[in-house]
């Protein structure tokens, strides 16, 4: 169910990657699940829930999710099992950055490639909209710190789309069958190139990100 869920969104929304080839593409293939060579519980349960893990998808049970009991245009909060997450968005300052063109600006064919000297997700080749302000764990009453770095470079989520008039959400957070691991994902359509992102937590520690981009073309 949940990916058929997943792929009637896609289909929906018009979900695709576009590239376009008059800019280069400096985002990194490192996070990539198709990377994943070690850490196979964590490739089992990502295969689980993952788009890009469709391939690998057969047999695998779902994993638990964290019932979603709070959102509106800026926030998502998942509450349950002990656990709180919340995911919580701003508007993107472009004062507050040094922004890298690829082009020439003085015929309005500039693409911006990267923020901070580093390349980004979400709306590639134009200024985002939207930034990630912050992502707040809480399990069993202790704060998990999820370093800025892990979604500094993420760009104008989606926390809700609209289906037939009704607000909906295809981002979710998951548990580990062993309760070990905590699996928060995302995942965004942008005509600029889509990204699905999973921020990984393992015995109560930030461990790593999942972060696909462009598997539908």
């Amino acid at each position: 169910m949940r990916f058929v869920s997943i792929l009637l969104f896609v289909l929906v929304t018009n979900f695709c990657f576009a590239q376009n080839d008059d800019y280069p593409d400096y985002r990194s293939k490192k996070e990539w699940f198709s990377k994943i060579y070690d850490a196979t519980e964590i490739k089992r349960d990502l295969a689980s829930f993952a788009f890009a893990a469709i391939d690998e998808s057969a047999g695998k049970l779902p994993l638990r999710s964290i019932p979603l009991v709070a959102d509106a245009f800026n926030f998502l909060t998942f509450e349950g099992d002990g656990i709180k997450v919340k995911i919580t968005t701003g508007n993107f300052d472009a004062s507050k950055h040094k922004l890298n063109y690829y082009g020439n600006p003085d015929n309005n064919q500039k693409y911006l490639v990267r923020i901070d000297n580093k390349p980004f997700y979400g709306a590639y080749g134009t200024v985002p909209k939207i930034s990630i302000d912050n992502i707040t764990v809480v399990i069993d009453h202790d704060s998990i710190a999820i370093p800025q770095q892990a979604y500094a470079d993420i760009f104008n989520p989606s926390l809700t789309y609209s289906e037939s008039g009704v607000e909906k959400h295809i981002n979710d957070v998951f548990i580990s069958p062993d309760k070990r691991r905590i699996y928060i994902y995302m995942i965004k359509r942008d005509d600029k190139g889509s990204y699905e992102v999973t921020w990984v937590i393992q015995d109560k520690k930030y461990l790593r990100r999942v972060l696909d981009y462009g598997f539908m073309k």
